[in-house]
Parts: structure tokens; C-alpha cells; sequence
């Protein structure tokens, strides 16, 4: 039976027995049996590569971090993950490039925070953008017609990723419908602060289905 450590882009975890193309962390979420009993225990939500330098460890190991899995980046995005420093360094530059370009730092007579563009206030900005609490996935409003592509929405009870002028429809195995954008007000899945990076020119990586 496979473990309960996949991440949808509406950022549920689940189980499927489908392989993901990133992996993931946001702590120790699973107790002793291998279950999932909390869905967050760190702000730093962050999406690796599934190989890096040989290193090998166990899914659950009892008291470490819970490794998760998406079917690509725009999931990990859309859930609120962000790339890691170390075994994705040049994406995590490209991150840190587009997120600057993206939030600017404040003008005067508004100072910055002293910490304003580091990587643990993004973390916390993203964390207030994904979660109003506990089992509790945060979602916005948006003009569909102004999102960048790879970025997620709900409708009709699915995620669909922005595609050009297409929705793509998402499920654990790969995108299986493709339908036209429409304009009008959608429900977002994939954090506001992500999405302004998605059209500040960070190209997330997508799973083959979506060609």
C-alpha cells in the first residue's frame, strides 16, 4: 500500500502509488507507524531534485523529516514549495533573481525590513500566503486571463495549470484533458507571491504530459 507522501497542488497529501519528478520537505510530519499527523511543521517548504551526489536515506525514518513528492514544479509551486539551495542551486538563483524582480524592494520614506529580500522572510511570506492554519490550505482570487503560465487553479473540483491559452487538468499520474482559457474571476491555488515570480520569467519544470 503505498505511504501517504504525495503533495497535490491544492497542497493535500496523499496516497497513490504514482512517482513524483521532485521531492519535497516541510519537516517531520509522520509518526512512528509512517502516518501523517500534521501537515506542516517548518516554514521552510522546499522542492529537491529526487538524486543528489548518491545520497540515499528512507522515506519515513522515524523522528527526521518526511520526504514528499510532486508530479513537477509547478505543483511544488502551486502548494507553496520554492527550490532548494543546496542540490538545486542554479534554480534556486534563478528563484532569487525572478523573487526580486518580482518584490522590489520598498522605496523610501517606507524603509525595507532588515531582512527584507532574505531567504527566511520569503519563507514566511509564502508561509502566510499557504496556510490560514492547521489542515487549513489558503486560496485566492484571480483573473484567470492575467496568470502566468504555471500557475494553478481550482474548477470544477480540479487543478487545472495555465497553460498559453489552455487549462491543463492535473491528476497524481500526469495532465489528461486540455481545455481553452476563459477570462473571469477563478479561485488560485498557487501562492500570489509564486505567481508574480512565475511572470517575472521563472520557468517551472513540467511533467512530459503537459506537451
Amino acid at each position: 500500500m503505498p505511504l501517504q507522501n504525495r503533495v497535490t497542488p491544492f497542497g493535500e497529501i496523499v496516497a497513490v502509488a504514482a512517482r513524483g519528478t521532485l521531492m519535497g520537505n516541510r519537516g517531520v510530519l509522520h509518526n512512528a507507524e509512517q502516518r501523517i499527523v500534521r501537515d506542516w511543521q517548518v516554514r521552510r517548504w522546499i522542492a529537491c531534485r529526487l538524486e543528489f551526489r548518491g545520497r540515499q536515506r528512507p522515506v519515513m525514518p522515524p523522528g527526521r523529516w518526511t520526504a514528499l513528492f510532486f508530479l513537477d514544479e509547478a505543483t511544488a509551486l502551486a502548494a507553496g514549495h520554492r527550490p532548494c539551495a543546496e542540490c538545486r542551486h542554479a534554480d534556486y538563483q534563478r528563484f532569487r533573481t525572478a523573487w526580486s524582480a518580482a518584490h522590489p524592494r520598498p522605496p523610501s520614506p517606507e524603509p525595507a525590513p532588515p531582512d527584507w529580500a532574505s531567504i527566511e522572510a520569503i519563507d514566511r511570506q509564502l508561509h502566510a500566503e499557504r496556510r490560514r492554519g492547521p489542515w487549513q490550505p489558503r486560496t485566492h482570487l484571480a483573473e484567470l486571463a492575467t496568470l502566468p503560465d504555471g500557475a494553478f487553479i481550482a474548477q470544477d473540483g480540479a487543478a487545472w495549470l495555465v497553460d498559453h491559452d489552455d487549462l491543463l487538468r492535473w491528476t497524481p499520474v500526469g495532465y489528461t484533458a486540455r481545455r481553452p482559457r476563459a477570462p473571469g474571476a477563478v479561485t488560485l491555488l498557487t501562492p500570489p507571491s509564486l505567481v508574480a515570480v512565475l511572470a517575472a520569467g521563472y520557468t517551472p519544470m513540467l511533467h512530459p504530459s503537459a506537451a
